[in-house]
This record gives C-alpha cells, sequence and structure tokens, in this order.
C-alpha cells in the first residue's frame, strides 16, 4: 500500500498498473496532475502477512489542489500472487 501511495506522489504511473491485479486493471491511468499528495494515514489492516494470500488496508489519504485540500478514504484489497501483493481494487 505504502509503495503505492509513493507512486501517487512522484506519479509513476507504469509502477501503479504493474502493481494492479490484471483482472481490475485498467487499460490506461492518467493521474491529476493538480492534486499534491501530502499524507498517507493506515486506519485499519486484515491479512497480509507472509502466509497469507489475501490482505486489505483501510486508509486515509491526504492531498492539496488548487481548489483546497481534501482526502481519499478507501478500503483497498490485495492478492497475493507469484510473492508480489496485487491491487484489486476497493471492497
Amino acid at each position: 500500500m505504502r509503495s503505492r501511495y509513493s507512486a501517487f506522489v512522484v506519479g509513476d504511473v507504469a509502477y501503479l498498473l504493474a502493481s494492479w491485479h490484471p483482472e481490475s486493471r485498467p487499460a490506461e491511468l492518467t493521474l491529476d496532475s493538480s492534486l499534491r499528495w501530502y499524507r498517507l494515514d493506515i486506519l485499519a489492516t486484515s491479512g497480509g502477512g507472509m502466509l497469507d494470500s489475501l490482505g486489505t488496508v483501510e486508509f486515509r489519504a491526504h492531498y492539496r489542489s488548487p481548489d483546497g485540500g481534501g482526502t481519499q478514504h478507501e478500503l483497498s484489497r490485495f492478492v497475493k500472487e507469484e510473492a508480489r501483493w496485487l491491487y484489486v481494487g476497493a471492497a
């Protein structure tokens, strides 16, 4: 989760797509360059351990835009395939 947040911060679309599960990954991704992400709060997690194949992360990400500040609140689902965690989508 933190690596995907960092990818949003620096605008790394290639990493975001590569870490997205193929069954839910969009064909393309365009980020809003007017958003400046500045803080990630992990609110809760479940699963996601070394022996798990599924996990969830509830987070709140804070941003600033020309219109002011805001947050993105999500419960994200992840699946581990071939020792890699992939983002599936919001629960």
